[in-house]
């Protein structure tokens, strides 16, 4: 039997949420399989042996118990975790580990870089400004990377004049919606660019696209297969934390009520994406149709995607005849290669 760690929780705002995917993900493991154990990293970074809800045993050694391990599912989301930190270190260790690898998780994160390899692959995407948090005041970043350091009240001068309202002003590297807001006016806008420079120092503010939130699952390495279209409907004015954790009047529609030839460009464009990162083994990867075009636009793409038992990853593939445990067992075979050039 293969040695198998779950390490889930972690240093980033989604810990909960990460600790609520591995409990679905260690229910439904084959125990036939696979060896288990699971790992819980706490939010200040202290990493522990998970005998269940309420007992920990400290770990003392985490390079000498990572080191025993076969494979590594790293069920976590966010900072430090999706990011390409865990994978740098397992690379390190030589363990192959389930999902994507450093530069994908990396960029992946940054929705801002991931904006970038979007633009090269000619996916098409909302409109959008870049600032970075300096000191009391921010730095304008224009597309050709060249910065101007201004005030609050000149950088949402300068994006009024660029961008339309609505706006959405998200951290640059933040997950599970954690720290959006949308604004209507430019005193919205100075608000949460303050409030999303306490997540990140990178901020991304984007245009609204008025229409559906659809997302699609992607699974392989080269021979990568994308799942039926899903359709998110959220409670609220925007899918945000509370909206896709707390709120039971959010749903989900799988498949998504939309025309069969938008499905397949949207599956299309979702392994482009996925490839286009560099992706390896699963990612759910997010868009807009837009309501009076039926274009589509490109939102992000999730390399850790949540597998709680109401996420849309597993019950996308489930809809798509992989079942969460095939599901599970296919992204561990995945993890297996030694190297680029044995990539499935």
């Amino acid at each position: 039997m293969k040695k198998l760690a779950i390490i889930f929780g972690g240093m980033s705002t989604e810990n909960k949420v990460s600790e609520l995917s591995a409990k679905s993900i260690l229910k439904n493991l084959d125990k036939e399989k696979y060896e288990i154990y699971p790992i819980y990293i706490d939010e200040k970074g202290e990493w522990y042996k998970y005998i269940n809800e309420k007992k920990l045993e400290k770990i003392e050694n985490i390079i000498k118990t990572i080191k025993k391990m076969d494979v590594v599912f790293p069920v976590l989301h966010g900072l430090y975790g999706e990011d390409g930190s865990i994978q740098g270190m397992l690379e390190l260790f030589k363990i192959p580990y389930v999902g994507c690898k450093i530069l994908s998780s990396s960029i992946s994160m940054d929705k801002a870089y991931t904006k970038i390899i979007f633009e090269k692959a000619g996916l098409r995407q909302t409109k959008y400004e870049y600032i970075k948090k300096y000191q009391e005041k921010y730095i304008y970043v224009d597309k050709q990377f060249n910065e101007k350091i201004l005030t609050l009240e000149e950088i949402t001068k300068k994006i009024e004049k660029n961008l339309k309202y609505p706006m959405f002003i998200k951290p640059s590297n933040s997950g599970s919606s954690v720290g959006i807001n949308k604004a209507k006016n430019i005193e919205q806008l100075k608000k949460y660019i303050q409030e999303a420079a306490k997540f990140d120092r990178k901020i991304l503010i984007e245009e609204e696209i008025k229409g559906k939130e659809v997302e699609c699952a992607v699974l392989g390495n080269e021979n990568v297969i994308a799942s039926v279209v899903g359709q998110i409907k959220s409670a609220e004015e925007f899918y945000s934390y509370n909206a896709k954790y707390k709120n039971q009047e959010s749903k989900t529609e799988i498949p998504a009520k939309i025309p069969e030839e938008i499905s397949k460009e949207i599956q299309k464009q979702a392994i482009k994406a996925f490839k286009a990162v560099d992706g390896k083994g699963l990612s759910r990867v997010d868009f807009f149709v837009e309501e009076k075009t039926n274009n589509i636009f490109i939102n992000e793409i999730n390399t850790m995607p949540g597998f709680t038992d109401i996420s849309m990853y597993p019950k996308l593939c489930e809809a798509s005849n992989i079942s969460y445990k095939t599901l599970l067992n296919k992204i561990i075979e995945l993890s297996q290669y030694k190297a680029d050039i044995n990539d499935t």
